[in-house]
Parts: structure tokens; C-alpha cells; sequence
């Protein structure tokens, strides 16, 4: 039984020479891990001098392949795109749904087509972005105004939550009309989000050896899930307070994302409905807070 399973071991980490690029030794079971070290984009980069600028690894049980050359990734990414379109989905990701309704975890399909011609047709258009400018000035001026307060009373200004209170607010006035960010909820709210982003920038064993997601050994699809939930439940309240007012006869439309996306939805579900919706303010949020780290 021990020759048996040494030998499905090795064999499953023997690279496959006539279709895979060339690439340093595995180990058994840990594949390269160990290769990656603490820093993996100078282990890749002097990898790629021994082996080339297209090479395979072994990550765990999941099989990669590194471009190391700008010629051979515009090829790829250009001329080849269709074909390497899909992408890996982390554990930690596969939350609420959130792979099956994302525009950026979505394999090339008629819903991703859908959610791209409602993107590039309706939400940023540069009509709407022009739209928005006066919006995104005020919020400046909003910032300038708080600087000058702290100045005149001489209190220290945390440059960090000041500038993601202004970012946020910008881009919740840009989806719901309204701030969602004031002095006392911002810290909470900014956590949350924070929350996701640490659980997905960790190293998770389930992304490496699939066969222990069915496990979460590491709690990180839990932890990612309750921060998730948190956003979901605030959306779902804007969401269901804002069709109510769409109900009234006194109604004023608003000039912002989530009048938009409603009214394609009344018009045709089949290219957003209400889950869709929440699952696209949902990765411009986490991607907004990204960029302002």
C-alpha cells in the first residue's frame, strides 16, 4: 500500500513534457512550493533566467504555467485571449453566491456578456462620468472644509480616514445618492471591507490543494463570509428603500448607478436583476478600497 502510494504521488507530480513548458523539480505532494520562498515574484523572475520566460510549476496539486516576457503575454493575453479568458477562483472568494454572479470571476458566457454591455453601455459611459464630476468636486471641497476646521482648532487630521471617508462618500453619492461614510460609522464600515481583503490576500492552503476546501481548514471562507454578509445586508436595505420610493407618485428619479441598473432590471431581468445588482456594488466597493490602500 506505501509502494502504491508513493508511486501515485510521484506520478501525479511528474511533469507532462509534451504539453506542459519546462520548469524546475517537484516534490511530492508540495510540488514547488518551497521554490516560491518568502518573496515569489524574485523566486519566479530567477526561476525564469534558469528555465525561460514561459515555464511550469507545481503549486500544491495545481498545475501553472509563468509568462516572464512581455512578447509572449501580449500574445497570449491579445491574440489568445478567448482562450485563457476563465480564471482561478480563490476559496476565499466563494462567498454568497459571488463567483456565479460577479463580472470578474465569471467565465465567458451570455450572463458575462450581459453584465459587460450593461457596464460599457450604461454605468461608465463617459456621459455618466462627466455626470458624476460635479458629485466627485463637491466631495473634494467637502475634505478641504473638514482640513480647514481641524486646522483652526488644531487637531490632529488622521490623512488616512480622511481620504477614505472622501473616497468612499464619492463613490456611494456615484451608486446610492448618499453618504455612507460619516466620523462615527466609518471605521466600522472600513474594517469590513478591510476584513475581505486580508482574508483574500492570504495564503490559503485550499487554493493549493483543492481537495481541503470541502474543509476551510484555515477559516478564511468563514471569516470572508461574515464580512461579506455585512455589506449584503446594507445594500439590501438601500436597495428595498429605494424601490419603495420608486413607488410613489411624488417620486424624482435620481441621477445615480443604482436608478440606472433598476430600470434595466424592470425592463429586463434577464440582464440584471436584483442579486446581480448587489453582487456588482459589491465588487466596485471592495475594489474601490483596494485601490485606496
Amino acid at each position: 500500500m506505501a509502494r502504491a502510494l508513493h508511486h501515485f504521488l510521484t506520478a501525479r507530480n511528474q511533469p507532462n513534457k509534451g504539453k506542459l513548458p519546462p520548469g524546475p523539480g517537484r516534490l511530492p505532494v508540495i510540488g514547488n512550493l518551497l521554490d516560491l520562498g518568502d518573496k515569489p515574484h524574485r523566486s519566479l523572475a530567477k526561476l525564469a533566467k534558469i528555465h525561460g520566460p514561459l515555464m511550469s510549476l507545481k503549486i500544491g496539486q495545481v498545475t501553472t504555467v509563468v509568462i516572464s516576457s512581455a512578447s509572449l503575454a501580449k500574445e497570449i493575453l491579445q491574440k489568445h485571449d478567448s482562450n485563457f479568458s476563465n480564471r482561478t477562483i480563490p476559496d476565499a472568494a466563494q462567498v454568497i453566491d459571488h463567483p456565479e454572479f460577479s463580472i470578474s470571476l465569471l467565465p465567458v458566457g451570455p450572463l458575462w456578456r450581459n453584465f459587460r454591455k450593461v457596464c460599457n453601455s450604461y454605468i461608465f459611459t463617459p456621459q455618466k462620468l462627466d455626470a458624476n464630476q460635479e458629485l466627485r468636486r463637491k466631495k473634494v471641497q467637502e475634505l478641504l472644509a473638514d482640513l480647514q476646521e481641524y486646522c483652526l482648532v488644531g487637531k490632529a487630521v488622521d490623512v488616512g480616514q480622511a481620504a477614505f471617508k472622501t473616497t468612499i462618500n464619492s463613490l456611494s453619492n456615484t451608486i446610492f445618492s448618499l453618504d455612507l461614510t460619516d466620523s462615527s460609522s466609518g471605521t466600522s464600515h472600513k474594517e469590513v471591507v478591510r476584513g475581505i481583503l486580508e482574508e483574500l490576500g492570504k495564503p490559503n492552503l485550499s487554493d493549493y490543494f483543492p481537495i481541503l476546501r470541502y474543509f476551510d481548514i484555515q477559516g478564511m471562507r468563514s471569516r470572508t463570509e461574515i464580512h461579506a454578509v455585512k455589506l449584503f445586508d446594507l445594500f439590501d436595505r438601500i436597495i428595498n428603500k429605494r424601490l419603495q420610493s420608486r413607488k410613489m407618485e411624488s417620486y424624482v428619479p435620481k441621477n445615480d448607478m443604482l436608478e440606472t441598473l433598476l430600470s434595466i432590471s424592470e425592463e429586463n431581468s434577464d440582464m440584471m436583476d436584483n442579486n446581480s445588482i448587489k453582487h456588482l456594488i459589491y465588487l466596485l466597493r471592495v475594489l474601490i478600497q483596494l485601490q485606496a490602500l
